[in-house]
């Protein structure tokens, strides 16, 4: 299903684009779609939705994607988007970026998945709004994997299955955005450093230092471990690690050679890089790549 889609913004100040949907999924507290969208060029698009809109972005977002949020900041400021991000509803938000493709798995929550425990909506604070831009849970990712892998490819008992990951991602964003506010009392670093150190990490090449990341965040090394450990509960080694494999299994989807994606990414030889990544995934490259190879040839077309 293709749905032509352009902003609420002015002739000429609009970038129009085709949205293809490839796989839908309802249940009653989301729909998962997984989507393709086409950007015919450069340009930007003004948004605003009446449901929370999550999105993880399968492959790289199109160059410079970032956001505005027009009700809240000033009309220049506009910051990057992470692999995952959330709009809340009723916010207009500015979306600017450069033309191209993108593939991401969406979850349109309900709002009273928001209200359901909390007995009212979030309040959108300015430490909240940037937190949106990207959100950094692993768990959260894993769940719109799993549902973009539901509604590709529905199992037994898929929609009981969906609804409750649909369930745990909204308690997991409750959970996120609650704790924004006891991160600052406790030592958290700033959504602007947090941001800071995910596109770093988002580059292919060699993984930054400590020193790299405590000078990039404007702090001493222990501030940032410290800092990072309160935000994300691991440790700045850990998580780096763990992105460097997620890089990696973006790059073996894309048909670059494994030798290719061993030395972009710093690592000494293909054998080493071979290793760490069967010692964090249980397969080699090749067996990942294989995977995906025959999970996609079984798809519907």
């Amino acid at each position: 299903m293709a749905i032509a889609f352009g902003g609420l913004a002015t002739s000429g100040d609009t970038r129009k684009g085709i949205m293809t949907v490839d796989a839908e999924l309802s249940v009653p507290s989301a729909t998962i779609q997984v989507v393709r969208i086409d950007l015919d060029a450069p340009g930007e698009n003004f948004v605003r939705r009446d449901i929370y809109w999550l999105d993880l972005a399968v492959t790289p977002r199109p160059a410079n994607a970032r956001v505005c949020f027009q009700d809240h900041w000033a009309p220049h400021r506009f910051e990057p988007l992470g692999r995952v991000f959330m709009a809340p509803p009723d916010e207009l938000m500015r979306v600017k970026g450069d033309g191209g493709s993108q593939v991401s798995i969406l979850c349109l929550l309900q709002r009273d998945m928001f209200q359901r425990w909390l007995g009212q909506e979030l309040e959108w604070t300015e430490r909240r709004l940037e937190a949106t831009l990207s959100v950094p849970s692993e768990e959260v990712q894993q769940l719109l994997l799993r549902l973009g892998q539901e509604a590709r490819n529905p199992g037994f008992a898929s929609h009981a299955y969906s609804e409750a990951m649909a369930v745990q991602i909204a308690i997991e964003l409750n959970r996120y955005y609650l704790a924004l506010d006891k991160d600052c009392s406790a030592g958290g670093l700033a959504p602007w450093r947090l941001k800071m150190i995910e596109e770093r990490l988002r580059e292919v090449r060699s993984p930054p230092t400590l020193t790299e990341l405590a000078a990039l965040c404007g702090l001493s090394i222990r501030q940032l471990t410290r800092g990072f450990r309160a935000s994300r509960e691991c440790s700045i080694g850990d998580y780096i690690a763990r992105t460097r494999i997620d890089n990696a299994k973006r790059l073996l989807g894309s048909g670059e050679s494994v030798k290719s994606i061993a030395f972009s990414m710093g690592f000494g030889s293909p054998s080493g890089f071979c290793y760490a990544f069967r010692r964090a995934t249980g397969s080699t490259p090749r067996q990942y790549r294989m995977q995906l190879t025959a999970t996609a040839a079984r798809r519907p077309h």
